[in-house]
């Protein structure tokens, strides 16, 4: 994925390497003072942060503060308000349990300064040492396309963006064509693009478009960024509504992963989503990450709320 080639005095995109180093800087948290670290703000963001975002930072400083050789296995978030873009999230550690073989760590995230300062999401990490153990595998791996038979979901933006034209604001436009760190290749349409009902289940290969370092803790990371993405949007598909066109709001309420073996964020996954239920306001989802080889290296689980949008008088009526 290279720069791309515009016209009309338009910026050309940044290479592959700079969007990734800058990925890796947006996670990687700052220690302000004794179990207190800071995650900084995505350059040039606006309206309320990317949830994969707070949970992603609040996973780096709870590793941060992490026993020696104890290694992440799980993480489960509630998210209590929508965070602001510009300022940046402070998050405070809570050391509740360092044991033999298992430690804690819990995260409250916040944004604000003194008593100003509110809350926007609480996470609890578990910690491991590495052991060998029982192991089988039940989940197998989803029968889709190999991701390099399939069309980078960026060309597809571009697409729906020379399709729509005009019935896109400059808002939407820069949002949709938003150069990203990370690449997305869908076995299924475009959900967020496609107003036809179908079963609840979406399949995304994902990775990095440049290399990483070979911290394991980045690589864990990114994949829990990663996991916020597409899966909320997989309980709206039976009901063939999507935020994009304004006929759905949503908001994560919670999120859980567990990390079963280390991956690679640079290198294919597959994330397989459904959603077993939605009702009352909220959807459920749930979500399989897998390598190119088959091997289930993460598990998701998340509740949202997703609600119709409300019309304005006259929207969608007949003449």
């Amino acid at each position: 994925m290279g720069s791309r080639d515009t016209q009309g005095g338009e910026p050309a995109d940044p290479p592959p390497q700079e969007l990734v180093d800058a990925l890796v800087a947006l996670l990687t948290v700052e220690q302000t003072g004794p179990d207190h670290w800071r995650g900084r703000p995505q350059p040039g963001g606006k309206g309320r942060v990317f949830g994969g975002q707070v949970i992603a930072q609040a996973l780096q400083a709870a590793q941060a503060s992490a026993p020696e050789g104890k290694v992440a296995h799980s993480l489960h978030a509630y998210f209590l308000r929508g965070g602001e873009e510009g300022p940046p999230t402070d998050y405070t550690i809570a050391r509740d349990f360092d044991g033999r073989s298992f430690a804690n760590r819990r995260v409250v995230a916040s944004q604000g300064e003194g008593a100003a300062a509110r809350p926007i999401l609480n996470l609890t990490a578990s910690f491991q040492t590495p052991e060998s153990g029982l192991h089988h595998q039940a989940a197998p791996m989803p029968d889709v396309p190999d991701p390099d038979t399939l069309r980078p979901d960026m060309e597809q933006r571009h697409a729906v963006v020379e399709r729509l034209g005009d019935k896109l604001s400059e808002g939407q436009r820069a949002m949709i064509l938003r150069p990203r760190p990370i690449e997305m290749r869908t076995s299924d349409k475009l959900h967020w693009m496609n107003s036809e009902p179908r079963e609840p289940a979406a399949h995304s290969w994902f990775r990095t478009v440049a290399p990483l370092p070979d911290d394991p803790a980045i690589h864990r990371a990114i994949i829990a960024y990663a996991s916020d993405y597409t899966l909320l949007g997989t309980a709206a598909l039976p009901h063939g509504v999507s935020w994009m066109r304004g006929e759905t709001v949503g908001a994560s309420l919670d999120h859980a992963i567990w990390f079963h073996e280390e991956a690679r964020a640079d290198e294919w996954l597959l994330y397989a989503t459904d959603s077993p239920w939605s009702g009352g306001g909220r959807g459920y989802n749930r979500g399989q990450i897998f390598t190119r080889d088959g091997r289930l290296v993460a598990s998701v689980a998340q509740e949202g709320m997703i609600r119709l949008a409300k019309r304005k008088p006259g929207e969608g009526d007949g003449d």
